[in-house]
């Protein structure tokens, strides 16, 4: 098998939460590039519009299903919307996500499961009624998108680190329940990357962003599409015997630092 062939998505069916998000596009963007068809989710049908437009001249067909995937009814409809419009699904991405930066006192309990469910609630049943039809199919490709706080506790965001822990849980979970019928779960970390979500929070945030330059080996931000790389990796057949791993992508983060 050749290098091409490895990497290769053509014909795929892909299916992408918070597609309309910076993380999500850019792996959207480079499923299709591989050739694979796209439904891209999200709750925002406008933002959708706007970011199919960006797969124009692409020989792949790309399709947008707005909905709050939060919901588990809502979850178990997408799942039955795109097997009804594209036949199968063979790589699905959960990537929606949201944050809310406070300290744990004085966080709602709204705030809380809002933030849970969007995470950890909508990536476990919408795996849930996709995996049936992967199992039928004979197999498929199932990657969470996690985050550095996986792994480091940081003041601000307690609830965003227990969801993304949850995911991490998920993996292994359903990586050892579903080897038999040869779906891959991975987990997909990145570090702390530059996007809408973070520009102002966070790299517009003058302490912050001094302390993470401080500890980040490459001296930047990451960028959404850096994290395509392995986003394909995970999709394609040549993560075909790799299941149940978080993988960082967060230029060095976690190696360490300069004294």
């Amino acid at each position: 098998m050749t290098t091409d062939e490895l990497f290769s998505l053509k014909d795929k069916v892909a299916l992408i939460t918070g597609g309309s998000g910076d993380i999500g596009m850019a792996i959207a963007m480079a499923y299709a590039q591989a050739g694979a068809h796209i439904a891209l989710n999200g709750r925002h049908a406008d933002k959708l519009e706007a970011r199919r437009a960006a797969f124009a001249g692409l020989p792949v067909r790309v399709e947008i299903f707005p909905a709050d995937v939060s919901e588990v009814a809502t979850a178990r409809k997408l799942a039955h919307d795109v097997i009804a419009a594209f036949g199968r699904v063979d790589i699905l991405v959960n990537c929606a996500g949201i944050n809310y930066r406070k300290p744990i006192l004085e966080f709602t309990e709204a705030e809380y499961e809002e933030i849970m469910a969007v995470h950890v609630r909508a990536a476990f049943f919408l795996s849930q009624a996709i995996a049936p039809f992967m199992i039928a199919q004979g197999g498929g490709k199932i990657i969470h998108i996690g985050s550095a706080t996986i792994r480091t506790g940081l003041a601000d965001v307690s609830v965003y680190g227990i969801a993304k822990a949850g995911l991490d849980a998920l993996t292994r979970s359903m990586a050892v329940e579903w080897a038999e019928h040869n779906i891959q779960v991975n987990c997909l970390a990145p570090g702390f990357l530059m996007t809408e979500l973070t520009r102002e929070g966070l790299w517009g945030h003058e302490r912050r962003s001094k302390w993470l330059l401080d500890r980040i080996p490459m001296r930047r931000p990451g960028l959404p599409e850096e994290m395509a790389g392995v986003a394909l990796l995970l999709a394609s057949r040549a993560s075909s015997y790799l299941t149940g791993q978080t993988i960082y992508v967060d230029g060095g983060f976690f190696a360490g630092s300069k004294w």
